[in-house]
């Protein structure tokens, strides 16, 4: 193996779909307005659910929103809202917004993280519907989340305000409960969950966010109690308009530079990566990536790699950062317990890299050379790429794709 030749890597860049951007301030201020929401929150304790997504601008949206309550008279209240991410702890959750920006400190308000939950009653699903017990003694609540295409199934309503309610303010009890349904819990119970949290609990308002492939906020919006449900549905479908993808269908060697929970709840987007892996799901059709190699993972992931097990092959740098009673802990309430088999791991990213290209061509070792190799940050961050000459020459000419300079790289640097 150590033979093995890894192709050199040429950069390339494509055309991701693209929105206008938003003016957050301006935005908030008018769907502030036009909601009444003021009169809402005057005189109250008003609990804001923040989750551990890597929402674009989510510190400067937060911010805006507590000085809004404020600003109309009532107290607010941070919560995460993140089921069982930071180690099912309130410590942990804490840390987790604080790597998003939001902390007492930034924000000006109290951060009140609790694991306990209460039980709303049971829904027309058989299953109760669980919130966290600070949201539930509260006088109001305001939620924040970004719409976008789930990495585990596909419905009318994925990730995003729904979800959130759920799976997010119900904690880990909340979260294992759905999860414990699989994909129809997901998919079929969650939503009415939600519902049943909505009519039974003192909900203000939702804003919901959509990016574009450049991970900037393109969309902003208000709901309340009777427009949530259609406007997270409605959100979810112009999001999926403008999720970004790979350039090429067939690709031998897939090298992420890094995984994390704040480029997806998944650590990898599955809709990048064309792995699902949920028990009982067909596997996507497309992309193509025969090996998927990991060398690192976010600071912002706190240790947690869920999902590492999308991976084949991974960095003892990354092995090393795993904490893994948090990533155990996240992985045994989701309930996908194909997504934390450990990957192959070697002690420096080459050599990581060469076994994935050697295990692709293991059969015919002298077809190494020719592997279809292609290098990204993340998930998330796809318009800049490093691919191997055969895939370099299939984009050449495309309108959608620029090339780089004419400055290589070794697959393994």
């Amino acid at each position: 193996m150590e033979n093995v030749k890894i192709p050199t890597l040429y950069p390339v860049k494509q055309a991701l779909p693209k929105g206008d951007p938003v003016d957050i301030d301006r935005t908030l201020e008018s769907d502030w307005e036009r909601l009444g929401l003021a009169d809402q929150v005057r005189g109250k304790r008003i609990a804001l659910g923040f989750g551990s997504r890597g929402v674009a601008s989510i510190d400067l949206i937060a911010k805006k929103l507590v000085a809004l309550v404020k600003a109309s008279g009532g107290q607010p209240f941070i919560v995460p809202a993140m089921g069982s991410h930071g180690g099912a702890t309130p410590t942990g959750q804490i840390e987790v917004l604080d790597g998003l920006g939001i902390s007492e400190e930034t924000m000006g308000c109290p951060i009140h993280a609790t694991m306990e939950v209460v039980n709303t009653g049971v829904t027309s699903t058989g299953l109760p519907a669980y919130i966290d017990k600070n949201v539930y003694e509260a006088d109001g609540l305001i939620i924040t989340n970004r719409a976008k295409v789930h990495t585990d199934f596909h419905g009318p309503h994925e990730s995003g305000l729904l979800k959130m309610l759920a799976i997010g303010l119900g904690k880990e009890t909340g979260a294992r409960t759905i999860h414990q349904q699989a994909t129809v819990g997901l998919r079929d119970y969650m939503p009415v969950i939600a519902q049943h949290l909505i009519e039974n609990i003192n909900f203000v308002a939702g804003f919901g966010v959509v990016e574009d492939g450049y991970h900037a906020v393109v969309h902003l919006e208000g709901f309340t109690a009777d427009t949530v449900v259609a406007g997270d549905q409605r959100l979810l479908q112009q999001s999926r308009e403008l999720m970004p993808r790979l350039p090429v269908e067939d690709i031998d060697v897939l090298i992420v530079d890094e995984m994390g929970k704040n480029i997806s709840g998944a650590g990898m987007d599955t809709n990048i990566i064309g792995r699902w892996m949920v028990e009982g799901e067909l596997e996507p059709t497309s992309p193509r990536i025969r090996r998927i190699v990991v060398l690192d993972l976010t600071p912002e992931s706190h240790g947690n790699a869920t999902t590492y097990g999308f991976a084949d092959f991974m960095s003892k740098t990354l092995f090393d950062k795993i904490d893994f009673q948090k990533t155990m802990k996240n992985m045994f309430t989701s309930g996908s317990l194909k997504r934390c088999r450990m990957p192959l791991f070697f002690e420096t990213d080459e050599e990581t890299i060469r076994a994935a290209v050697y295990d692709a061509f293991r059969s015919d070792p002298s077809q190494c050379p020719n592997a279809r190799v292609m290098r990204i940050k993340n998930t998330l961050e796809i318009e800049s790429l490093w691919v191997s000459a055969n895939i370099l020459a299939e984009l050449t000419g495309q309108e959608s794709i620029t090339l780089g300079e004419t400055a290589v790289r070794a697959a393994g640097g």
